[in-house]
């Protein structure tokens, strides 16, 4: 079967491509408004761009259902900072109320039942509960028809306690189980891993790297 892009509309292409590239890590970002009010959404289209410097991108799209901009996009533009927190299977639900429309003034952390406290490097306030937490500064922004491209340089990191060896400097996988999207609205665990090397189930070099 070949497919002609060119032929495609905007959602069609949308609905190929966030269906056949899975599965995606999911962000999801605090950000705050203009009135101290703490928004939070998950992103999928979200990823590692590289450590030197250490970046992560998020892309959104211009416009929400309402046809206005979205919340974490004028934050982010407006103030150049965010926090990105990975979701683990604890949070998987309250990260996907978070996606509900609210009014800018309503906060996503209040209506989902998470906490939040206090960023070191950043204005930003993190969720509490989430596993890992990266404090971003907006380090470039790209901007095309439909959606802004966010890099943000991650300035600090905040994870659950015991879950990184800060002497080996290696994560513990073994107690790391965040979720990821699928396509349409599936969403998958993270807990049936393999190794390459030997194939070996149960505990192998994979689960502390």
């Amino acid at each position: 079967m070949d497919i002609d892009f060119g032929e495609l509309s905007a959602y069609q292409r949308y609905k190929l491509m966030a269906s056949l590239i899975v599965p995606r890590p999911i962000a999801l970002v605090t950000t705050l408004g203009e009135t101290g009010v703490v928004n939070a959404a998950p992103f999928s289209m979200f990823n590692m761009v590289g450590e030197d410097p250490p970046l992560v991108m998020i892309s959104i799209n211009r416009a929400n259902a309402q046809g206005r901009l979205k919340d974490t996009a004028a934050n982010i533009l407006r103030s150049g900072e965010f926090v990105v927190h990975l979701a683990d299977e604890a949070i998987a639900a309250q990260m996907h109320a978070c996606g509900e429309s609210l009014e800018p003034h309503e906060s996503e952390v209040t209506h989902t039942g998470l906490s939040l406290r206090a960023s070191r490097h950043i204005a930003v306030p993190s969720i509490a509960e989430a596993p890992v937490a990266f404090e971003c500064l907006l380090h470039e922004t790209l901007t095309n028809e439909s959606r802004y491209v966010f890099f943000g340089r991650v300035v600090g990191l905040h994870a659950r306690e015991g879950l990184i060896d800060t002497e080996r400097w290696r994560v513990r996988l073994q107690d790391y189980f965040p979720v990821a999207r699928f396509g349409a609205s599936f969403y998958i665990r993270s807990r049936d891993r393999f190794s390459m090397e030997n194939g070996a189930a149960g505990h192998t070099a994979i689960d502390e790297i």
